[in-house]
């Protein structure tokens, strides 16, 4: 009786495994044939394998947890799942859900921010599209131990938050999110630039300055070194800067700017109003671009020290103050 009981073990239990096997590799490996559809999925930080299992089956993203837990288990061990929200595109087999989550392909967010933002702007951007605290970005970007090196004069990173696209995942630390604004404008203003800045008689900050003032002038590239050429001559021959901009950022900062910037506005007592001070505002104004920076450091070459609104998105330039006049005249009282 033992002989045939043990004659039975050796033949069936082998084959229960081969069949258990079967079914696990069929099942592991085989996309189920569900109805094709895209899945977001987050994965909690700290949840376990089990827990992550389950939501997964409730959420119909895998037909059986059982398959999935036994694979992570027996291949997946030594990797972890990392945290953070995934893009399924369904059907998936438990093995190219597992692979995804075990590597941590998670989504990464675009998000452009335009040239010419304050950080105030920034932060509003910031939480428009991410759902980022204002009021935190505003206070991890007011620490200018990022920039010290570069600019030991920075009391915030105003200026330094670089406009680009950025690709962030979900639930980004502010801090890594600056971090990496900074980083970026470290890469564009290379040694190069610092060498152009430093044959200038620039320190990098005085470019960021007058890069910012340039930005909020034009949205025109072809008119940034025009830009640039009219202010870099105005302070050689130490002569006011007259740049709305500034005197438009310090009413924005107080809460004061409807959008029309007044007569008695010119009048602002303010280390920032270009029309009662000669030389850069203190700080920058606004985050420039890289087509600012440049401009900032090669600016056209010319004398022109005058230039006014055409009212259709253009400037037109002057070297003296009767062509100026007459310019105003044009094209904004329209005489």
């Amino acid at each position: 009786m033992k002989r045939k009981i043990l004659k039975f073990a050796v033949i069936f239990f082998p084959a229960v495994f081969i069949i258990f096997s079967a079914i696990f590799y069929i099942k592991y490996n085989k996309t189920p044939s569900l109805e094709s559809r895209q899945a977001v999925f987050m994965v909690e930080k700290g949840k376990n394998a089990g827990a992550i299992a389950r939501e997964l089956e409730t959420r119909h993203i895998i037909r059986e947890k059982w398959p999935f837990l036994l694979a992570y288990r027996l291949f997946f061990r030594s990797k972890t799942i990392k945290a953070g929200e995934y893009a399924f595109e369904l059907p998936l087999s438990p093995k190219a859900v597992l692979e995804k989550i075990t590597e941590g392909k998670i989504i990464l967010h675009p998000i452009t921010i335009p040239e010419g933002l304050t950080r105030r702007e920034t932060a509003g951007h910031f939480f428009s599209m991410l759902f980022i605290d204002t009021l935190d970005f505003l206070a991890v970007s007011e620490n200018s131990g990022l920039i010290s090196d570069v600019d030991p004069d920075a009391i915030n990173l105003e200026g330094y938050l670089f406009p680009e696209t950025y690709h962030f995942p979900k639930n980004t630390p502010v801090k890594k999110i600056i971090e990496a604004m900074v980083l970026q404008f470290r890469s564009v203003f290379n040694e190069e630039w610092r060498s152009r800045a430093e044959e200038l008689g620039m320190t990098v900050r005085d470019v960021v300055i007058l890069a910012s003032l340039i930005e909020k002038e034009t949205s025109k590239p072809e008119e940034r070194e025009l830009i640039s050429a009219v202010f870099h001559n105005r302070l050689r021959i130490r002569m006011k800067l007259d740049c709305d901009p500034t005197i438009i950022y310090v009413l924005k900062e107080e809460g004061g700017f409807n959008g029309n910037l007044r007569k008695k506005d010119l009048k602002l007592d303010s280390p920032y109003n270009t029309y009662l001070y000669r030389g850069l505002p203190p700080g920058p104004i606004a985050n420039p671009g890289k087509g600012s920076l440049r401009a900032a450091l090669f600016p056209a070459d010319n004398n022109f020290i005058y230039f006014v609104s055409k009212n259709d998105g253009n400037h037109y330039f002057s070297s003296s103050f009767r062509e100026h006049q007459n310019a105003v005249n044009r094209y904004q009282r329209k005489h």
